[in-house]
């Protein structure tokens, strides 16, 4: 009974005391914790979405970067003081207002939002690869340059959920690639997938070689058969490239299953 009465009394103590301490600060539009992070590039704004490169943190210039970290904002909900003056201050858990352009459509609540080529600006999420959070509010907008507000539940991470993607296989792993966030499963499947796909193009490329060696040779043993060796080469070549289709379709299936 005591422990009950006491952890409340406790924490409430904890938090007074780091607030009155200029530790931690507390406002009411932003939810999440904020970090002051050394963004290199100056002039950035509020809600753009910022990433790790191997020269610090950067605003995304992008879609679907691997290394997005998270976004800044001006109004945080509770934020740990700055003891340099040169930081700036960034969500990485959340909810807050994220720029977003419609470059690709409309927004809509639930959407997956993910960085673009718009410097620090964010879009709708179309196809699997790594997203910055799910997308609070509707946007709309006839100009797909414009740039926007929303709230956004920031949770950058990688997304495999679309089952009609837009980009192909080698797209698909080329995303992967550089991702040190991905589950054992996921990576698992991606590498089965590549491995998949290369077999099947190699068994694919040996197979086609030796039918052409094959008919080359029918050809010069008996030239009269000529349509009837001709007919086999083009039936072989689409067996070839039937081998082919087979394995990609292998990897795509290990892919969305």
């Amino acid at each position: 009974m005591r422990k009950k009465i006491l952890l409340p009394i406790l924490t409430v103590f904890l938090l007074t005391f780091f607030l009155k301490n200029g530790v931690i600060f507390a406002q009411d539009l932003s939810g999440g914790l904020a970090l002051p992070i050394p963004v290199s590039d100056k002039n950035v704004k509020d809600g753009d979405i910022i990433t790790v490169t191997s020269k610090g943190y950067k605003l995304s210039t992008y879609a679907y970067d691997p290394s997005v970290y998270g976004v800044v904002t001006a109004n945080p909900a509770v934020y740990l003081k700055d003891t340099t003056g040169k930081s700036t201050l960034v969500i990485h858990s959340g909810k807050t207002l994220v720029r977003v352009s419609t470059i690709k459509g409309p927004i809509k609540r639930n959407d997956l939002i993910t960085s673009s080529e718009i410097p620090g600006a964010g879009e709708k999420a179309d196809a699997n690869g790594f997203v910055l959070g799910l997308a609070l509010e509707d946007y709309t907008n006839s100009n797909p340059n414009a740039i926007g507000k929303i709230m956004v539940s920031v949770n950058p991470h990688y997304n495999a959920t679309f089952i009609a993607t837009r980009t192909n296989l080698l797209q698909n792993i080329k995303a992967v690639a550089g991702s040190p966030l991905l589950s054992p499963l996921t990576t698992l499947r991606y590498i089965l997938a590549a491995l998949v796909t290369i077999i099947s193009f190699i068994l694919g490329f040996i197979y086609f070689g030796r039918i052409a060696r094959t008919g080359v040779e029918a050809l010069g043993r008996n030239p009269l058969a000529a349509r009837i060796i001709q007919l086999g080469i083009v039936l072989n070549v689409i067996l070839t490239a039937g081998i082919v289709l087979l394995g990609v379709g292998i990897a795509y299936l290990i892919l969305i299953l």
